[in-house]
């Protein structure tokens, strides 16, 4: 059975890396990629990490280009190169613009979609935009959806999908990203290994959102210009998101401080190194706040509403926005306090258990050989939320 697994930024890389690899070993499964370029350099650091190559290339990234212009070259492109796979599922992961027309590509050549981390929402369909619609869209088309946990399945269920058609198999991202701590016992970079290896306390900050572009970006950057200058040991690292528009507004406000650190895009290994030595993490990505509870490390998700529940009810995220005063106040309690890092340290991660991967080829498998696979998928199904 050959399986087309679409794939185009460095999340969905890392996603479906764990995939990939457990397909490669499931009988008569043929895992196939097929890779958009949206985030070329970063893309193929992980395809290098994990091991694995793209099957299919589609050129669809242009300068400037508008969401509308990128979707219409993803859904072209996937046409032809769809066909010529010959695949008997395609599956797609998340809620990319890569992802809602793969599902959509797939749909009109009559292929059957696997969405892998179906299932998360918020109670607006703009935020965050446009991920959000993409992956309700996507949660039309599929024929097997695959929620990382339990919050996730009930809004499937809730909406109106088939429950025989939802099986929960954990986050396939802390797979990956258990792999990569695993993989990576130093620093690739000296950069990072000078500001991450010393004994000082250390904030790690990311920032990408589109509903943060512009003021949403600087009031975080002063937050954490606010923590540097209250912290005389402190030390920052902002990983910088490869959009040139989101850097210049870290640029602007952090750059030049001794203490802060604006890194170029990080390679996934030396960011997972990152992450695990972080005293408290500041973001508004969505594959970190799952990643930092394996860590045991605090998060503050600059965003005001999450996909990912399950991290706030737990007590690992704190939802802080943008708001930079409130910024300052939740990161100094947390930079100030051991005990309550420790409480942080002491929750199980609430996304997964490092098989999820496994369990989506086992699924696969099943079907290659004639079965059933929600009955396998729900044997082996992830308790854990």
């Amino acid at each position: 059975m050959r399986v087309l697994i679409v794939m185009g930024t460095r999340p969905e890389a890392i996603k479906l890396a764990p995939v990939v690899l457990a397909a490669r070993e499931a009988p008569g499964v043929e895992p196939l990629v097929l890779a958009t370029g949206q985030h070329k350099e970063v893309f193929d650091d992980i395809l290098n990490l994990f091991g694995f190559e793209a099957a299919y290339q589609a050129d669809v990234m242009r300068p400037g280009q508008s969401l509308a212009a990128l979707s219409a070259r993803c859904l072209e492109a996937f046409d032809g190169l769809m066909a010529q796979s010959h695949a008997d599922v395609v599956i797609v992961q998340g809620d990319t613009t890569t992802a809602a027309m793969g599902a959509l590509g797939a749909f009109y050549l009559g292929l059957p979609v696997w969405h892998v981390e179906a299932g998360l929402r918020t109670s607006n369909p703009a935020l965050p935009f446009p991920e959000e619609m993409n992956r309700r869209i996507i949660g039309r088309i599929a024929s097997v959806h695959l929620p990382p946990t339990s919050g996730p399945r009930q809004n499937l269920v809730r909406e109106g999908i088939d429950p025989e058609t939802v099986v929960m198999t954990g986050n396939t991202g802390i797979d990956a990203f258990l792999a990569a701590v695993r993989m990576r016992d130093a620093f690739v970079d000296p950069a990072l290994a000078a500001v991450a290896d010393g004994p000082w306390p250390l904030v790690v900050a990311t920032t990408h959102r589109r509903e943060n572009w512009g003021d949403g970006i600087r009031r975080i950057a002063g937050a954490l210009h606010d923590l540097l200058e209250a912290f005389p040991d402190l030390r920052v690292v902002h990983a910088a998101h490869p959009n040139p528009a989101v850097r210049a507004d870290v640029d602007a406000v952090l750059g030049g401080h001794p203490r802060a650190h604006i890194a170029d895009p990080v390679g996934y290994g030396d960011f997972a190194r990152l992450l695990s030595k972080a005293t408290v993490i500041i973001s508004d990505s969505g594959g970190i706040q799952e990643e930092a509870p394996s860590l045991g490390t605090p998060v503050l998700v600059a965003r005001t509403e999450t996909e990912r529940q399950e991290g706030v009810e737990a007590g690992v995220a704190q939802l802080v926005g943008t708001d930079r005063e409130l910024i300052v106040r939740e990161a100094t309690r947390l930079l100030s306090d051991q005990a309550a890092r420790d409480a942080v340290a002491r929750i199980a991660n609430p996304y997964g258990d490092g098989h999820a991967g496994a369990r989506v080829a086992a699924m696969l498998a099943a079907v290659a050989r004639g079965d059933d696979p929600v009955p396998v998928g729900r044997a082996r199904e992830f308790s854990g939320a």
